[in-house]
């Protein structure tokens, strides 16, 4: 949650941000993010189940896959591991995807404690979606603005502190189904900088 607040600081523009978040869960309510998501979370606990010695889990089987969808949200779809690519790939800075791998082996660690093996195998979907980014960020980053680098990564930020509000139980916030944000703020931020503000000036 703290890497979600201080990614939360590079915020350029505020109603960029919170129409993202707005629109973008809504959109992903609608197309049901979490439950492609819990899908394919299904599919990777069968096939793991037969390469990997079963372990009985004290967990209820609902409770599993909500713990389940909140780490692959947090391994897969956070602002830090999302932004962290991109960034390398645009300037070869690996430092910040160097943090969070270093957060998310001390992170699977604790989670692999409950759910068993099954945290392993999303190093491969996250290997998937980080190196697509990675190779993109080449065609994106003639597109951006540091406003919108800033808005997407505060974007981000607010999914990192939904996720943690998940992990600590506090609030169980739709961070799968907020995942769209991730990918409109951007458009939204030249859209806000280039339309809105000299119609509003």
């Amino acid at each position: 949650m703290v890497m979600g607040i201080s990614a939360i600081m590079n915020m350029v523009n505020m109603p960029t941000v919170i129409f993202a978040v707005v629109i973008g869960t809504i959109i992903g309510l609608l197309l049901k993010f979490r439950n492609l998501i819990n899908k394919g979370a299904g599919l990777m606990e069968k096939g793991l189940s037969k390469v990997t010695p079963s372990k009985k889990t004290r967990l209820a089987h609902d409770e599993f896959y909500a713990q389940l969808l909140t780490v692959i949200v947090l391994f897969c779809a956070s602002g830090t591991g999302i932004y962290g690519s991109l960034e390398s790939g645009m300037t070869g800075d690996a430092s910040i995807l160097i943090s969070k791998s270093i957060l998310d082996f001390f992170t699977a660690m604790i989670f692999s404690c409950s759910l068993g093996y099954i945290v392993s195998m999303i190093a491969i979907p996250q290997f998937i979606v980080f190196f697509l980014l990675f190779v993109s960020a080449g065609f994106i980053l003639p597109l951006t603005t540091k406003a919108m680098i800033g808005d997407f990564k505060a974007c981000g930020g607010f999914l990192m502190i939904a996720t943690g509000f998940r992990i600590m139980k506090l609030r169980q916030f739709p961070t799968a189904d907020m995942i769209p944000a991730m990918i409109l703020v951007m458009p939204i931020s030249w859209a806000w900088v280039n339309w809105i503000l000299p119609f509003l000036g």
